[in-house]
């Protein structure tokens, strides 16, 4: 993470809330915060409002508790011994992926990315594993070594994409499997998991009754609840200008909701004196092109991180055309040129600082 992008997600945690002392059901709440680098490969930061810090700690840590299971379930990168996760998924044994039982959770959030993919019309594909991977090696070699950096040859690509159909996830739920039926299909599933993660979270906590929170995990932000006097939680979204003195191109009002943002400023190498960003469009098989980012406003995290990403890879007209058709959720596209263009409910959450 560049050291603007990690200065700008700390700066949004500071003014989400003020550092007044303020009064709920007659005892006095402050503000605490609580940050870690450990999950999702990115920074974390927890704010709530408790009674003392001892509560807080309490609650945090049962929150970073939450965070580091989904990591460890959906990681594709690591195995841990003694689970079974998405990386053992991938896995091959003797040429071939082995029906791997794994916890409910892993199912739940896989179906829900099979609906996903149904909602965008395939630009949601946690089958993009091949060609992703790709990008990935290409990309990592190319931050290494700048001066060699390349781009994946298009046959490279072109093979890798004959094997990312979705319906080769093979999802068992009355026994808790997972198999992928072609051997040389992988899941990734960047472009979901962090949001649908910190959406669990979320919810353990409102089942708990628990309110006075936000949990920024890599700039997925959901906010639980309100401060404790009633007042909406402040939420920015970044510019992806990051030559501008100006942090965050808008600012937003949110209670209960998440806001989460795909940018093409944020994971990228250089070729030739182009950058070329992470958000692979599965039709092209490049970056997509036409944003500078992509906001996301709803009530459910992992659908805003879903659908950035997805509108990301869409004309315009096609993902406001969608995100008018989703109840709840609202949008807001900065387009290669810097200007703006919102869904038609996105202004009830626009506010000043």
């Amino acid at each position: 993470m560049k050291k603007r992008q990690l200065i700008s997600i700390l700066l949004l945690t500071c003014i989400l809330c003020s550092s007044l002392i303020l009064p709920s059901c007659n005892t006095q709440k402050s503000k605490y915060v609580a940050h870690s680098f450990d999950y999702f490969d990115t920074a974390t930061t927890i704010t709530g409002y408790e009674k003392d810090k001892a509560t807080f700690d309490r609650t945090s840590g049962e929150i970073l508790d939450l965070l580091f299971e989904y990591h460890r379930l959906f990681t594709i990168y690591h195995r841990f011994e003694g689970i079974e996760n998405l990386c053992t998924v991938n896995e091959l044994k003797y040429g071939v992926h082995r029906v791997v039982t794994v916890d409910n959770r892993i199912i739940e959030m896989l179906l829900y990315a099979k609906e996903m993919y149904r909602v965008t019309d395939g630009k949601l594909n946690i089958a993009m594993g091949s060609v992703l991977s790709i990008w990935h090696d290409y990309r990592t070699a190319g931050l290494d070594e700048p001066l060699e950096a390349k781009l994946p040859p298009v046959d490279m690509l072109t093979e890798a994409a004959e094997h990312t159909n979705i319906d080769a996830l093979v999802i068992d739920e009355e026994n808790s499997t997972v198999w992928i039926s072609d051997p040389k299909t992988t899941l990734d599933v960047g472009a979901v998991a962090k949001g649908y993660a910190v959406e669990m979270v979320a919810r353990e906590l409102e089942a708990k009754g628990i309110s006075g929170y936000v949990i920024n995990v890599g700039g997925n932000v959901r906010t639980v609840g309100t401060k404790p006097n009633g007042e909406k939680w402040l939420a920015g979204i970044e510019n992806p200008n990051t030559e501008s003195d100006e942090a965050y191109v808008e600012y937003l009002q949110l209670a209960g909701e998440s806001v989460v943002t795909s940018g093409s400023y944020q994971r990228y190498y250089t070729v030739d004196g182009k950058n070329y960003h992470h958000i692979i469009d599965p039709q092209t098989l490049l970056p997509a092109e036409g944003y500078l980012s992509v906001s996301v406003v709803c009530k459910n995290s992992a659908d805003g991180d879903a659908l950035s990403t997805a509108l990301f890879c869409m004309p315009f007209d096609k993902g406001l055309a969608l995100v008018e058709s989703l109840e709840g959720v609202d949008a807001l596209w900065i387009m290669s040129d810097g200007s703006k263009r919102y869904s038609s409910g996105f202004e009830k959450y626009a506010t000043t600082p």
